[in-house]
């Protein structure tokens, strides 16, 4: 596939906004970077669901995910391709399995197709809050790219 020799005109903020929304409820993988103490990168695609306000993921409490999680608190999400980017960075919460109401797991494992309260090994939950989202396609969309700023959404 070639790119687009003319980009299509630059969104609104409302319009990326509503864009981002529908992702977040309607995507189901998304791509988690974090990182170890020492600074050392991981990047992982895992299922998510979205409550209306942060971004759950369950994975391995001891994989490097699960690892550089619970001890930055701290993650970056990417959904959708590389010309219609949603960029997320939140501070994370660690759940035992078992710390959730059963309609939230629930809730997960229909979305996912997975369900982790039935893996093998220790799975965790992550709640990953957004502090900032950034949302952008083309070049001409980099500005006025962050739709969150310190948890709340610009107007």
């Amino acid at each position: 596939m070639t790119a687009p020799t003319h980009p299509a005109e630059p969104r609104t903020r409302a319009r990326r906004r509503r864009d981002t929304e529908h992702r977040l409820a309607h995507d189901v993988d998304v791509w988690v970077a974090s990182a170890a103490p020492d600074g050392t990168p991981y990047l992982v695609p895992l299922s998510f669901s979205w409550d209306g306000a942060a971004v759950w993921v369950a994975t391995p409490a001891g994989s490097p995910t699960g690892r550089n999680l619970a001890a930055t608190g701290a993650a970056r999400l990417a959904l959708g391709p590389t010309r219609d980017v949603t960029v997320i960075d939140g501070g994370v919460e660690v759940f035992e399995l078992d710390a959730l109401p059963r309609e939230h797991g629930d809730r997960f494992a229909a979305r996912a197709g997975f369900d982790p309260r039935g893996a093998a090994g220790p799975y965790r939950w992550f709640r990953i809050t957004p502090r900032r989202i950034l949302a952008w396609r083309e070049v001409n969309e980099l500005k006025g790219r962050e739709l969150m700023r310190d948890g709340r959404w610009l107007d």
